[in-house]
């Protein structure tokens, strides 16, 4: 079970000079290693590279080497965003994933050698060291390579989510060869031991990116893309670079929110979604956290949210993303006008509103300098592609599926897109993931973030208005049920199975005419830390998950 650490708190003190720091992280085995580099005198960013590495061995659904993701950065008072998204190999084609009639083949942008887009996670961790880490990159991979070489013991959720996905793998990839033996552990003090890839670890310590995107490695990702049908080349490789970007920041309220820009859709979603909930303020005056009301008006403005999200947005190396007129006062009131208090709204009806010129991970970070990471990565499904790169002992994305593989036809968690999500060769696909710092006063007050596919930024969102709406803890907010809406399937809401919705609101809803249904997977993986204008620090792991929050003073 999931358990909720809060080593130290500590009120009536500014964090930045108090040496408290923070770490809530997606297992038990990163959170330690993440304080005991920070309590060794490293900071955020170091601490960041270590849980990063930590969790491609003990997180595999979703830790990696193989996949890409995103980081927001807030270093004293300079402010940063880190792209480093899973980009196209040259060989895709914008109807890859189609058959001669034009119709999806299904599961050939999910499963196997051709769902992966080139991996990002290994530059990005690079890039990111370079620029803040201050410990030597060797040392932030130790305990990463200890872990591979000598094991750890798979919790029980790990055991229970390879389980589930042998079945989907199985015939299809070589999962079962690298991850049954995990579910074999019967006796305590049994460890699963990854021997390739604690060698695929040794290379990139010592040889830093080129230790992954050329030489050894990067010879066994071809040679698996070879006997696969996979399209990642060694040019591919060497070309990849990650993205430094400008974050996407907006006042809302007393805050600064610091974000991710495309191609996140994340950040912008969470902006429109949090000042369109201002905008409605008498609608939802005195309205009760989850009621019926309060779930009806969210799944309404997260309607307008989705259909903005599939026409509007992309890579913005590739396509112009009107981020600016998107989340504008006046765009967002008029968007606001279109919002049906007393009914739900036909899907049919809720378009664009600009005139025309799931499994993912996530930890957060405080050092006791007020410095701030808030890093999301993925594979995008569970276990992405189920594919091992022979003799180097790391999965592989499938996050191909994230384009829109045709106009108007859903993906792995149902979301629709357009053009601007096509694919496209170097293009980087789509994202709901929003790593996301809160400031005020030019001090970090905040640090969110999650996995869940499309349903990131609704769970972000409802986390924040949990925090600062309703007053609740850290630890209750992120415990608290989430439900998710995005437009198709029509005037659907799930709800997560862990905690859920009163049966009263979901027998209300359902006289509304919404359909209400648990969600199929947990989702929601909430890594948060809260500070206090009073300077009191708080951590918390989603009860959903398996992870750990940690706060700590360091001695001076």
């Amino acid at each position: 079970m999931r358990q909720l650490i809060l080593v130290l708190c500590l009120t009536l003190i500014t964090p930045a000079f108090a040496g408290i720091a923070a770490v809530a992280a997606p297992d038990r085995a990163s959170a330690a290693i993440g304080e005991a580099v920070i309590r060794s005198g490293g900071n955020a960013a170091d601490a960041a590279v270590a849980i990063g590495f930590a969790l491609a061995v003990t997180f595999p659904e979703a830790g990696n080497l193989g996949g890409g993701g995103f980081v927001t950065v807030k270093f004293g008072s300079e402010s940063q965003f880190l792209d480093f998204r899973e980009t196209a190999p040259r060989a895709a084609s914008r109807d890859m994933y189609l058959d001669e009639n034009g119709n999806v083949i299904p599961k050939l942008s999910l499963i196997g050698h051709r769902a992966a887009g080139v991996p990002g996670t290994v530059a990005g961790l690079w890039a990111l060291h370079q620029r803040f880490g201050s410990k030597s990159w060797a040392e932030l991979l130790a305990p990463a390579i200890q872990l591979a070489e000598e094991g750890f013991e798979p919790e029980q959720k790990l055991r229970d989510l390879i389980s589930e996905a042998r079945s989907d793998f199985a015939g299809k990839t070589n999962f079962d060869r690298y991850f049954a033996a995990a579910i074999r552990i019967t006796t305590d003090g049994e460890k699963f031991r990854q021997p390739e890839l604690a060698a695929t670890l040794r290379r990139i310590a010592a040889q830093g990116p080129a230790g992954f995107y050329s030489g050894e490695t990067a010879a066994l990702i071809v040679a698996e893309m070879r006997r696969g049908g996979g399209l990642i080349t060694l040019d591919d490789l060497t070309d990849y670079q990650p993205r430094w970007r400008t974050p996407l920041t907006a006042q809302w309220r007393d805050y600064t929110l610091i974000s991710a820009p495309p191609p996140s859709s994340g950040g912008i979603a969470l902006v429109q979604l949090l000042r369109m909930k201002d905008l409605l303020k008498e609608s939802f005056a005195g309205v009760e956290h989850n009621s019926t009301r309060y779930v009806h008006l969210i799944a309404e403005i997260q309607k307008q949210v989705f259909a903005d999200r599939a026409e509007y947005l992309g890579d913005p190396d590739f396509v112009v993303v009107p981020v600016d007129a998107l989340i504008a006062p006046e765009y967002l009131a008029k968007r606001v006008a279109e919002v049906r208090v007393d009914a739900p709204s036909a899907p049919q009806s809720v378009r664009p509103g600009l005139d025309e010129p799931r499994e993912t991970t996530h930890y957060s970070i405080l050092d006791a300098a007020g410095n701030a990471i808030s890093l999301t990565y993925t594979l995008n499904g569970s276990f992405g592609s189920g594919v091992v790169v022979e003799g180097a002992g790391f999965l592989l994305n499938n996050e191909m599926d994230d384009f829109s593989t045709k106009p108007g036809q859903p993906n792995l968690y149902g979301v629709v897109g357009g053009t601007a999500n096509a694919i496209a060769p170097g293009k980087r696909m789509l994202s709901s993931m929003t790593p996301t710092l809160l400031v005020k006063d030019d001090q970090v007050r905040g640090i969110y973030g999650t996995p869940g596919g499309s349903t990131i930024f609704t769970a972000v969102f409802q986390t924040l208005i949990n925090l600062k709406d309703f007053g609740m803890s850290a630890e209750q907010a992120v415990s608290a049920a989430r439900f998710h809406h995005q437009l198709l399937p029509p005037n659907v809401i799930i709800y997560s199975r862990c905690c859920r919705l009163a049966p009263e609101t979901v027998s209300e809803l359902r006289t509304m005419g919404y359909r209400v249904d648990p969600s199929s997977w947990e989702f929601g993986d909430m890594q948060i830390i809260d500070i206090k204008d009073n300077g009191e620090v708080s951590a918390a792991s989603d009860v959903r998950g398996r992870g750990e929050s940690r706060v700590f003073a360091l001695e001076h």
